[in-house]
Order: structure tokens, then sequence, then C-alpha cells
């Protein structure tokens, strides 16, 4: 019996290369076994194909773990584990596997220095749930293997988590709406809800679609009884309640993560872009 069509998202497989363990399930020319390697800058764009026009597919941080099957021509086509999603990405954005982080970043932003003094010009900046490898404390601040140095109030302990995801999100209010981001530079709908999961421990795929069909159970799609943390779904977009009233979610109408009433949003986005609520689901 053929194998079911395949989420090309979140497949490795190209028509001259895919992972080993797709071999008899997907045809390719080519077979290899993905080799574990680390995203080693503050922020790296994926992008669904290797042409400079493409449009950004998501985004992956440091300490990211990824598989790579090819690099060539300064491109290299990984496969994100957190989430399996499917790309190419600068083959400069990757480091080794190891060592492996024992720290995430849970300030919104904050700089790495050359050395423990915030005076020194910054090296770089690292985002909400940039993960770190620390080699030892500096006074205030956290030496990374690396050589480089991050404030240690900034980071904990990756098992250190922030159960309050809709809490999260609120911190995020006014971060710019960013078609593939997920950082907090930029944001899109499901980025966000995918980012403040994250940060409290959770599993979440990458896209909405993915999200409304694997994260929490569903609820009947009605505008009583909502709760903190319930999500919101349209065909196409996702959002979060902080209450029963109050949606959070990034969008193109604010071009930025905003808290409006739901009813009003629902309206609006029926009215003008994703049509109705299709779904709603809670944890």
């Amino acid at each position: 019996m053929p194998h079911p069509l395949r989420d090309p998202r979140i497949t490795p497989a190209r028509p001259d290369l895919a992972d080993l363990r797709l071999r008899g399930i997907v045809e390719a020319a080519r077979f290899v076994a993905g080799e574990p390697r680390r995203i080693a800058v503050p922020v790296a764009p994926l992008r669904r194909t290797p042409h400079p026009e493409a449009g950004l597919e998501t985004e992956a941080v440091m300490g990211d773990a990824v598989t790579l099957y090819e690099a060539r021509d300064g491109l290299a086509w990984v496969q994100l584990v957190r989430d399996g999603t499917v790309g190419y990405v600068p083959e400069g954005c990757l480091g080794p596997i190891e060592p492996a982080p024992t720290h995430r970043v849970r300030a919104l932003r904050t700089f790495l220095y050359p050395a423990p003094d915030m005076k020194r010009p910054a090296l770089g900046h690292l985002g909400l749930g940039a993960a770190v490898a620390v080699a030892e404390e500096a006074g205030d601040f956290l030496r990374l293997h690396d050589g480089a140095h991050v404030f240690a109030a900034h980071c904990a302990p990756l098992d250190r988590r922030l159960p309050d995801y809709a809490g999260t999100a609120e911190r995020l209010v006014g971060t710019p709406y960013l078609w593939g981001g997920r950082t907090s530079l930029g944001l899109d709908c499901s980025g966000l809800v995918q980012l403040c999961l994250e940060m409290a421990g959770l599993a979440c795929p990458r896209d909405a679609d993915q999200q409304a069909g694997t994260v929490g159970r569903p609820l009947p799609v009605s505008f009583e009884g909502l709760r903190r943390g319930d999500f919101i779904d349209w065909r196409g977009h996702t959002g979060l309640m902080l209450d029963a009233e109050r949606l959070i979610h990034a969008n193109g109408h604010h071009m930025a993560v905003a808290v409006e009433s739901l009813r009003l949003a629902a309206a609006r986005i029926e009215a003008n872009s994703y049509g109705p609520v299709t779904g709603m689901r809670r944890l």
C-alpha cells in the first residue's frame, strides 16, 4: 500500500535527496543519515527553498538543534528538531551539537558581551527562548563556552519554566508582526503561540493549522465560558485568550502583537480576512 502523502513542511525529502529513515516511504535519488548540528548565531532565517526571494518559513535561534542533510553554496538544508520544519538556513549559522545548552534566555532581549562588563561594546543580542551553554559564573554575568558573556539575571536553567504562557504573550505586546517570525523582534500568529508554549516547556508545532490539530482538546465554538490560555482558531490564524473576553494575537491588522476583544476581532476577521472562527481549544 502506498504511504499517505506527507506534509512537505516537516518531511526532509526532495527528488534528489531524502532522510535515510524515509527509504521505502518516499522516492529520492539518494538517501543520507542526517548529522546533528546546533544554531550558533542569535537568529537564523529558515526558508522553504534556496532562493533569495523565498519568503521566511520560520526562524531558529541560538541553541536550537537541527539535523543537517546537505551543505552547498553557502546554504544548509536542515530539519529543526523542535518542530520538524524543513528548509534552508545560511551554512554559517550552524555549529557543533556540543556543548549542549544549559540555560535559556527569559528576558525579552539581552546582549552578549566580550567580558563581564556592561560598558564593553556588545557582540550581539539574544532573544527570549535562545539557549546557551554556560561554562561558569562571572559575577553578575555568565561566561558561555564560546567566551561571550550574558547577564545572569536574564537567563535561567533549562528546566525552569514559565508556565503562564498567556502571561508570556502579554510581555510581547507591541512586538511587530513578521511573517515567519518567532522571536521577540518579530512574530507571526503561530510563532507567538509556539514561543510562549515552548517557554512553558510544552511542545508545539510551527503553523496554525498544525497547532489546531494537535495542541489541546477541542471546545464547543462559543464566545461563552472561555478561560485564560484557551486557543482560538481561524482558517490560517490563531490566538490566545487572556481571560473570558480578551484575545492576544500577532496580526496583520495591527501589524503587531495586540490585545483586543475577541468578539470585535472575530467580527473584523470574518469580514476582512480569514472568515469565521473555526475552533477553540483548551490544554
